[in-house]
């Protein structure tokens, strides 16, 4: 898979989410943010959620949608959502398609194993369908407030 660069087309996408199916054309004219993350339910997946749901409203009013995407069922998602209070849309990629297409299936090093993982990245893609900004090995503190200062300077 090549990397994606910035101003390229977003890669299309069809995913489930709690409401039914979520699509890139659901989106058509108006900006997405993406983000891709590890797992439901664990630390740093938890603090990145709950910071996008602390921004939401602030998202909303500058007119960005949000929508977090792990390999996790749609039932976890729910759970996770139930739990922590989220206001942020998750959907499921159980195959890695979308995951995949977006660059942000790695290798990943633990403790000196190798193994394949999501990397923790997020995607700004404008109104027309282009990825404004990308980002790479997110660190969650701070960074939802990040990404909302990109998106309202589309």
């Amino acid at each position: 898979m090549s990397a994606l660069s910035e101003g390229a087309a977003a890669p299309d996408f069809e995913l489930t989410g709690a409401s039914g199916p979520v699509k890139l054309a659901d989106f058509a004219g108006k900006p997405l943010v993406v983000y891709f993350y590890p797992k439901d339910d664990t630390s740093g997946c938890t603090k990145e959620a709950q910071e996008f749901s602390a921004l939401a409203a602030d998202f909303a009013k500058a007119g960005v949608a949000l929508l977090g995407v792990s390999k996790d069922s749609v039932a976890s998602h729910a759970k996770f959502t139930a739990k922590y209070d989220l206001t942020v849309p998750l959907a499921s990629d159980p195959e890695g398609a979308m995951i995949d297409a977006y660059g942000s299936w790695v290798e990943k090093n633990m403790y000196g194993r190798k193994y394949m993982g999501i990397e923790r990245s997020t995607f700004l893609i404008d109104a027309s369908g282009k990825l404004a900004r990308i980002w790479r090995k997110v660190k969650v503190p701070g960074h939802a407030a990040e990404v909302l200062k990109a998106a309202q300077a589309l």
